[in-house]
């Protein structure tokens, strides 16, 4: 039974014959996390420091988006945006449709877990920094934002991991990042052992940052 299981699942002939596939696989992995985590959260934390200017039509507009972004299924906004675009006149290739979906969607994520931390922090800090004669985005800037993010920080570092695995999305047009790369590998060898490296290549990636992230939870409900 062990045998078998290795042989279909840990067979390292299957494995020699597609790493060149599965290592290209990885770099554009990377390098849609690399792009993408980036933009998100720098779109984000727009949106999150939009809000804290408390304009009621403004907020409306930008809480709307937020919500709708969350909810909306990434795998069909990849799709709206790579195949419905090019019927309106635009026409995105596969990974810049891949990384503007993915930012579109997680933009929304930070963008809460942004807003949530500027709103956390006490009304008497803004008033002080006012009363020492600070503008508005210096007071943001200055006060609000360091503070904000140190208390976002868990939650911020928890969507990163996801967003990175939410990569593999790109395979619905055609990309070879990893999961794809692995899926094809599969098929030339008829064996999964390529889609098992795969798996265990994102558990090393991102393992110890999944750690990191659980100190930071702890660390966060410690504080409370």
């Amino acid at each position: 039974m062990i045998e078998l299981f290795a042989e279909n699942f840990l067979n390292l002939d299957s494995l020699l014959q597609v790493y060149p596939l599965l290592l290209q696989g990885l770099q554009l992995t990377v390098l849609l996390a690399v792009v993408t985590l980036p933009l998100s959260i720098l779109w984000g934390l727009a949106l999150a420091i939009a809000c804290s200017f408390h304009n009621r039509v403004l907020n409306i507009f930008l809480i709307g988006y937020i919500d709708f972004v969350r909810a909306f299924p990434v795998v069909v906004l990849l799709v709206l945006i790579f195949y419905g675009l090019p019927l309106l006149g635009f026409k995105l290739s596969g990974f810049t449709a891949a990384v503007l979906a993915i930012a579109l969607n997680n933009s929304g994520y930070f963008g809460e877990i942004f807003r949530a931390g500027i709103e956390s922090i006490p009304m008497g800090q803004i008033e002080a920094g006012r009363s020492l004669g600070l503008r508005g985005r210096h007071v943001i800037a200055l006060i609000i934002l360091p503070q904000a993010l140190r208390k976002a920080l868990a939650p911020f570092a928890s969507n990163s991991l996801e967003l990175v695995k939410t990569t593999s999305i790109a395979a619905l047009v055609a990309l070879p990042e990893l999961l794809r790369s692995a899926r094809v590998a599969q098929e030339q060898t008829y064996n999964p052992t390529p889609l098992m490296a795969a798996a265990a290549i994102y558990v090393v990636l991102l393992w110890p940052f999944a750690r990191w992230v659980a100190v930071l939870e702890r660390r966060a409900q410690m504080q409370r």
